[in-house]
């Protein structure tokens, strides 16, 4: 995959976006309906017992911890580690209040081996993440060698190609709503465009799914979302294989 971004901005540069628009990103994410509970159905999906007691968890891409917010809802007793490549997002995240500890983390992806989180993790959250990463199938390695054997992993992620509806409803809200909102809550809708271009030329389903299958994931399916993100946002499943050493 090329290192640019499908509107040009360079992908080593899209940290540096999500720093600038760090203090409006709750507010703008938060006019977005079912965002919220979108996310809480992913970390849902990861299938695990009961409240998470004893479970350590990894929030890939965290940002200003709404992903974090929406495993703690579901997991409450489980330990959460959390990481972010934008120092911004993170300074968010950090300064709210949690119902008990959760460890943050400034790193990209490809920084993961020097960060000092250590696995095995026994499930990982990734919301928005893997559309944005320089190369997704390394990135994917990279988080499935944090697993324990079994464990589960979600992607929470844009997926347009597949469908002439979803491509054509997300164009729609891009256009109308979320860039021109952009717009005006920052004076810079750089991100927003991102967004649009970066989530049109990502993969489908079927090619995201396969994704995971190449990276060693094994029993990889997906499920969609309600309201206007129903075939726009999806939640990609997969386990690690338990032979896997």
């Amino acid at each position: 995959m090329s290192s640019l971004s499908e509107d040009g901005l360079p992908r080593a540069q899209v940290p540096a976006a999500f720093d600038t628009e760090a203090a409006s990103y709750d507010r703008l994410v938060g006019a977005n309906p079912g965002y919220h509970k979108h996310l809480r159905w992913s970390a849902r999906r990861l299938g695990l017992p009961g409240a998470g007691a004893g479970l350590r968890i990894l929030d890939a891409g965290c940002g200003t911890g709404a992903s974090t917010a929406a495993l703690l809802e579901v997991y409450p007793a489980a330990d959460v580690t959390a990481f972010d490549a934008s120092a911004e997002m993170l300074a968010q995240a950090r300064r709210k209040r949690w119902p008990k500890p959760v460890e943050f983390v400034h790193t990209t992806v490809e920084d993961l081996g020097g960060s000092g989180i250590t696995g095995p993790f026994d499930a990982i959250l990734a919301a928005y993440l893997v559309r944005n990463l320089a190369d997704p199938d390394a990135g994917l390695r990279g988080l499935g060698a944090l697993l324990g054997p079994g464990a589960p992993i979600a992607l929470h992620e844009y997926s347009v190609a597949d469908s002439a509806r979803a491509r054509l409803v997300w164009n729609v809200v891009c256009a109308t709503i979320i860039i021109p909102l952009g717009r005006f809550t920052t004076g810079d809708a750089t991100l927003y465009r991102h967004l649009r271009r970066s989530v049109l030329g990502f993969d489908g389903v079927g090619a995201l799914l396969g994704r995971l299958g190449a990276a060693g994931f094994t029993d990889v399916r997906s499920a969609t979302m309600s309201g206007w993100q129903h075939g726009i946002v999806h939640t990609f499943l997969g386990r690690k294989s338990r032979a896997a050493v």
